[in-house]
């Protein structure tokens, strides 16, 4: 099953700037749906993806969880942030010497036009019920207080996504490198398996060998198939959409603040 580009929760249909993209729900289904099938003996998860909001990554994850067959992860380019959260849910996590992985941590954006609407005269009034209901406007500075009330939940999802980590990678994790693992840092695969955040280096066939091995079958009695969905073949990640630029990228996320595994 093929993870790649952004996680977002809905579907981003076919348009001008790309062929879109399957949400995350739609990849949860996926996952659902194959993992229940007799004849479906291990499942491959092959992860191109810097993560993305912590809701959808949250669909991917616990919809592997949910498989009870042996799951492998491949990561050959970047396998970070929420894309390294749904792969530790699978048995064995192995990646290219060169691919990025890690970046154990969440993030929240919020934009400030205050000085550009001072150049232009604009000023807006907000009329609300309570100190904080128009916290993370972009039409106001933020002051300490609601910037820490944001760090909480920053930290917070950050604490859960650790926790994660901790309790899936537990004795495989290199306990002299655990400041380095969190911090938010990425590694490369070589990095990424002295601290124990993978278990080995190789290439898709490897990672296929393995869901094979893991799966008990000699390579002679499976064979590999490439899981679509209705429609998700035309499907495109978000890296031809953000090589347009940013603002085009950010049109393609919903305009609420939220917390990112990206």
């Amino acid at each position: 099953i093929l993870v790649d580009g952004e996680f977002v929760s809905d579907d981003i249909q076919p348009g001008l700037l790309g062929e879109g993209q399957p949400g995350s729900e739609t990849l949860a289904a996926m996952i659902r749906k194959e993992g229940g099938k007799e004849d479906v003996a291990a499942i491959l998860l092959d992860i191109n993806s810097p993560g993305g909001g912590s809701a959808a990554t949250h669909d991917i994850y616990y919809a592997l969880k949910n498989v009870t067959k042996p799951k492998v992860a491949y990561i050959k380019e970047v396998g970070a942030s929420g894309g390294y959260y749904s792969a530790v849910a699978t048995d064995y996590i192995l990646s290219d010497p060169d691919a990025l992985v890690g970046s154990i941590g969440a993030r929240m954006e919020v934009e400030d036009y205050t000085g550009l609407m001072g150049k232009v005269g604009v000023n807006i009034t907000e009329i609300k019920s309570g100190n904080h209901k128009d916290i993370g406007s972009p039409f106001k500075q933020m002051d300490p207080e609601e910037q820490q009330i944001l760090q909480s939940i920053v930290d917070d999802s950050f604490q859960e996504f650790r926790d994660v980590v901790m309790a899936e990678r537990g004795d495989r994790l290199n306990r002299q490198m655990l400041g380095q693992i969190f911090d938010a840092r990425i590694m490369n695969g070589r990095q990424g398996l002295k601290a124990g955040l993978i278990d080995g280096l190789g290439t898709k066939q490897d990672a296929i060998d393995m869901a094979g091995k893991l799966a008990g079958l000699e390579p002679d009695e499976y064979e590999v198939c490439d899981v679509d969905e209705s429609g998700s073949a035309s499907f495109l990640n978000l890296k031809g959409i953000a090589s347009l630029g940013p603002a085009v990228a950010a049109a393609t996320r919903s305009s609420t603040t939220g917390v990112y595994f990206k």
